[in-house]
């Protein structure tokens, strides 16, 4: 009866190359699944509900918990396994394929599913309790918003995903499934990116943007009010259309496997790779999978130049990332360029090493009339840590602070007496604490033969210990006294550079900018450091020196952002030349009032010194040690100068007296 109610596939209007990639990824899930990128709104989880409901109903083992195919017997589960075996025939049932949906809060334990270690100990059984990877088997798995999910588990998942195998090992006691399924990814980039290592593990993406056509928006309204009032009858008005799609599919999945590619249009994948400067070699074979489930598709065996460029188009985009802050893109015009140079060597085979060097463009703009101060280049900073003393368990992913995690990852480092059910047990804690009773229990044994007797008061739980990210609010002084001497260029490089930082370490990141009479917030905290950069960029220069506003804003937004796992740590870039006050007192008597409020609620800190030498006047130090953090002057937030600085101690150290 559900089923009449979900939206017909056939009745989404335009995103065409949405619905193609998912379709092929259905064909063919050896392709690697497909990431949807783009707006909220713009219909990519009903796309993927819809497209569970096309497809044909599938033969599974009915008893078996992970859905395993009766004709590929290769494939199936140790219980399976153990039945064929002893020559047990397998019941084999129909039931549609379904969308198993991952939460972004899930636990390891939750998606690989766990084994009850416990039991594995006392009795000697392996007990295993499924998780989402094995409901997911030959279904479709749907993570909305993966750029919140945490980076481990996201490697979890894609390594599934790649192998078809979701392996469990704990305390040396494995199990393993198989996990073959459909991924499917959806997210905001405005939230926050993958990381470029994550984002090749997609084998597709398609940037999904809203319609801006206003007939194809009132179809969208259209059909949708008229699915609401009668759902029933919609539906019905689209069988055909949707008895002629499913079809095409199993006709597709029939054919897939007698699909050709020839050698030429090989050169003509790696030439586009090539030409786009791709890492490793994902994209060539994630282009070959598709171009030839296109053609499949189209109902044909042999792989066209147009099967090629429609396959790098949702190959490529998100491979052409370089760097941190470049947008991911794909121009078709350098695609059609490759095609172009491929027929050339083709026809001309003896030109092949005489390609030319195409001419840089030209960089230079002309000056922009607003005082918007271009950026120095960003360069790689010190170690920037936040020391954690609490004894708080936080759920979190990143490389930065060292904190208690709440979950198995991390480094054991303790153990402690389990307040539950024990789900991380640690295996030698445990025998220690068993070994000096072992000799009177095995006394009062009735069974001779057991070598280790456990009980409940032995065991014991792994204290893990691991990094996180920190939500950093940078306070940043945008005043006209930051104009002199181009110093608001080097005061831009730096941040750029603090935000390269906090982009690897997987930080939150928000950015507030005081000017004139008030501070401003720029970017409320986010995930996405592309943004931070893109405000950064823009942030003009002039007017007073509001430092008060300037703090009081980063507290008050720190206080009212942060969130039970984060460490934050506040980044002041100023050269302390306040002249704006909140209320009667002077303006730097209430700055440092500020300061010592953000070292009792426990921020910590770091100053960024913008003042030069010989005009300093040793202000923003006040107000950093009022914050109780690190002070840094803007020449030593940089790596390389701290490393200079080292080995020249070391070669003084070296001719020194002490070491004649």
């Amino acid at each position: 009866m559900g089923n009449k109610t979900i939206y017909p596939f056939t009745a989404i209007v335009s995103q065409e190359q949405m619905k193609t990639a998912l379709i092929l990824n259905v064909i063919n899930p050896k392709i690697g699944g497909v990431l949807l990128r783009g707006e909220k709104g713009t219909g990519k989880s009903l796309t993927v509900r819809a497209l569970a409901n096309l497809l044909p109903d599938t033969e599974v083992v009915s008893d078996c918990a992970f859905h395993c195919d009766p004709t590929r017997q290769k494939d199936a589960c140790d219980t399976c396994h153990t039945k064929i075996a002893k020559g047990e025939k397998l019941t084999i049932t129909k039931r549609p394929v379904t969308v198993v949906e991952l939460p972004v809060g899930a636990t390891e334990d939750r998606l690989v599913g766990t084994i009850d270690i416990e039991r594995a100990i006392k009795t000697g059984e392996k007990h295993f309790e499924p998780g989402i990877l094995a409901q997911a088997n030959r279904n479709l798995l749907y993570i909305d918003e993966v750029n919140l999910l945490d980076d481990h588990l996201v490697d979890v998942l894609l390594d599934a995903a790649a192998m078809g195998v979701n392996y469990v090992e704990r305390e040396g006691v494995s199990f393993s499934h198989p996990s073959q399924f459909v991924l499917i990814g959806t997210m905001n980039p405005e939230e926050g990116e993958l990381r470029p290592q994550l984002l090749d593990r997609f084998a597709l993406s398609v940037e999904v943007k809203g319609i801006p056509y206003k007939e194809a928006r009132a179809e969208i309204v259209r059909r949708r009010i008229t699915f609401e009032r009668d759902p029933v009858a919609f539906v019905a008005a689209q069988l055909n259309n949707q008895e002629q799609l499913r079809q095409k599919i199993i006709s597709a999945i029939k054919i897939l496997h007698d699909v050709i590619l020839s050698d030429d249009l090989l050169n003509l994948i790696t030439q586009i790779c090539t030409d786009f400067a791709v890492d490793g070699h994902r994209a060539d074979i994630a282009m070959y999978k598709t171009a030839c489930t296109i053609a499949a598709y189209n109902g044909r065996i042999e792989v066209t130049e147009d099967d090629v460029k429609e396959a790098a188009e949702l190959v490529l985009p998100h491979r052409r990332r370089r760097q941190p802050f470049e947008e991911p893109k794909m121009e078709q015009q350098q695609v059609n360029e490759s095609v172009d140079k491929w027929n050339q060597n083709k026809q001309h085979p003896q030109q092949n090493d005489n390609s030319t060097i195409p001419e840089e463009p030209d960089q230079q703009e002309e000056p922009s009339k607003e005082q918007v101060f271009q950026a120095d280049n960003p360069y790689a900073v010190k170690p920037l840590t936040t020391p954690i003393f609490d004894k708080i368990e936080r759920h979190g992913s990143g490389r930065r602070s060292k904190t208690l995690s709440d979950s198995k990852r991390g480094h054991y480092v303790a153990s402690m007496l389990p307040k539950g059910k024990v789900t991380d047990l640690a295996f030698d804690a445990t025998l220690r604490a068993a070994a000096p009773f072992q000799k009177r229990r095995i006394e009062f044994c009735s069974d001779q033969q057991t070598a280790l007797l456990i009980e409940g008061s032995d065991l014991r739980e792994k204290i893990r210990e691991t990094k996180m990210g920190n939500l950093i609010m940078f306070v940043v002084d945008a005043s006209g006294s930051m104009a002199a001497e181009e110093r608001m260029s080097a005061t831009k490089g730096a941040v750029l550079s603090l935000l390269l930082d906090a982009y690897q370490r997987r930080d939150r990141v928000g950015l507030i900018a005081f000017r004139k009479n008030t501070a401003e917030l720029i970017l409320p905290p986010t995930n996405s450091v592309e943004l931070a950069q893109k405000c950064l960029t823009k942030l003009p220069t002039g007017g007073r020196t509001p430092l008060a506003h300037g703090l009081r804003l980063g507290l008050d937004t720190v206080k009212r952002s942060i969130r039970a796992e984060d460490i934050p740590l506040l980044v002041l870039v100023s050269d302390g030349r306040a002249n704006v006050n909140i209320s009667g007192r002077g303006p730097i008597e209430e700055a440092t009032c500020i300061a010592h409020e953000i070292a009792s609620k426990g921020i910590h800190s770091i100053t960024v010194d913008t003042e030069r030498d010989f005009i300093s006047f040793g202000l923003i130090k006040k107000i950093s040690e009022a914050m109780g953090g690190k002070y840094l002057r803007l020449e030593e937030l940089g790596a390389m100068p701290l490393v200079n600085v080292v080995r020249s101690n070391l070669i003084h150290s070296k001719n020194s007296p002490c070491n004649t």
